[in-house]
């Protein structure tokens, strides 16, 4: 377990030292624990707090069905942030949470939010980044996967007009 946990704490690290493709992951145990410690909390505010907690570890899961179970809770309880601190931490786990599905104009949109609420907060700048670096490099791919078409397109024209001549 201690080794799982040092594991984490690195790649924590790594994503704060500006490796963008190194955002924290969680592994199923960690969720199972904040899971149970959802289930334990006696009071209202010790609730709220696992929950948080819980939502951050489902975002950075490597499972999508985590993922998407953390976007929900996420999604669910924004409406009730009780300030703009927490309000911006929900924000910021729901982009990382798109991020990880892959939806990076909405992570961006969502950071790009976090950073009117908070414009020096550097996790958030690290996370934009890593989104615009994935927008950017799917960006590239869609070009040349056009090129390449539009350039079978024109050798198959060309092909069929040098038979038929």
């Amino acid at each position: 377990m201690e080794a799982k946990i040092n594991r984490f704490f690195d790649s924590v690290g790594s994503f704060f030292s500006g490796n963008s493709e190194n955002i924290p992951w969680c592994d199923h145990d960690i969720i199972a624990g904040c899971e149970k410690e959802v289930r334990e909390a006696v009071t209202e505010e010790q609730k709220r707090d696992s929950v948080m907690r819980l939502s951050w570890a489902l975002v950075h899961s490597k499972d999508h069905a985590d993922v998407n179970r953390g976007i929900a809770m996420l999604e669910a309880s924004l409406a009730n942030s009780s300030s703009s601190l927490v309000t911006r931490e929900k924000l910021y786990l729901l982009a990382v949470g798109y991020y990880r599905n892959g939806d990076y104009p909405r992570s961006r949109q969502l950071v790009d939010h976090c950073l009117e609420i908070e414009p020096d907060w550097r996790q958030a700048r690290t996370l934009k980044k890593a989104v615009e670096d994935k927008i950017a490099k799917d960006g590239l791919i869609g070009v040349g996967i056009a090129t390449t078409a539009v350039g079978l397109v024109i050798g198959g024209i060309a092909a069929a007009l040098v038979r038929k001549s």
